[in-house]
């Protein structure tokens, strides 16, 4: 069963020292603007230092993008989302996630922060490293690629109106998993892994009750 939440204006206190409150928000442009060189310079790398083709190194960096897509949906599925009856895992789960759930509406933490964006980064090039070696220098700037994607699409959703109207359902799925049910609709970028694993909803039944389709609707500040 889906804990109720209560939607609040404004943004969690998630620290009370000023520094590491700062230190919880990010800027789109900040995180664009921080990762667009980094990843270059990964796939530059690929190519120049260790002499992976082109076409293998192009192959690498879109399999990476689709890779993000079901890394994206078990991070916020069982990470996010995070059920425990320890304290501190339930304060961890609240700074990375709850606090959104809480104030859906604060745009300083649809990005996640730059200092443990890179921290984080950092730790899952190694990873990657560890299982694809000198590949993962052209696979690694894509998977990254999909984060940012990702959370621009995010950020969108909770900022925007659909751009486009085949868009609808994918911002419905996201305004559904933050007002009806938050352990359904775990995709954001997309919906593919929601249908594999079966925690999909069934977006055409809310959208033919003029009654819930209203209360979706998030209010544009």
């Amino acid at each position: 069963m889906a804990r109720k939440v209560v939607y609040n204006e404004g943004q969690a206190r998630l620290f009370e020292n000023k520094y590491l409150e700062m230190l919880t928000k990010g800027n789109p442009i900040v995180i664009w603007s921080m990762y667009i060189p980094i990843l270059s310079y990964l796939v530059y790398r690929s190519l120049t230092v260790y002499q992976i083709p082109a076409l293998t190194t192009f192959l690498l960096f879109f399999s990476g993008i689709l890779y993000w897509t079901f890394f994206e949906y078990l991070a916020h599925r069982y990470i996010f989302h995070w059920v425990s009856e320890n304290v501190k895992i339930q304060k961890v789960a609240y700074i990375m996630h709850g606090n959104h759930h809480e104030y859906p509406r604060d745009r300083d933490r649809l990005f996640m922060p730059p200092v443990p964006s890179l921290i984080l980064s950092s730790t899952l090039f190694g990873l990657h490293y560890l299982l694809l070696g000198n590949y993962n220098w052209a696979f690694f700037p894509g998977f990254m690629f999909g984060y940012l994607l990702y959370a621009s699409m995010h950020y969108a959703i909770h900022a925007f109106e659909p751009p486009f109207a085949f868009m609808k359902p994918l911002w419905r799925n996201h305004q559904m998993h933050h007002y009806r049910n938050e352990h359904l609709g775990f995709g954001v970028s997309n919906t593919f892994w929601d249908k594999v694993f079966g925690t999909t909803f069934d977006l055409r039944k809310h959208k033919e009750d003029p009654d819930k389709a209203k209360e979706l609707k998030f209010n544009k500040e």
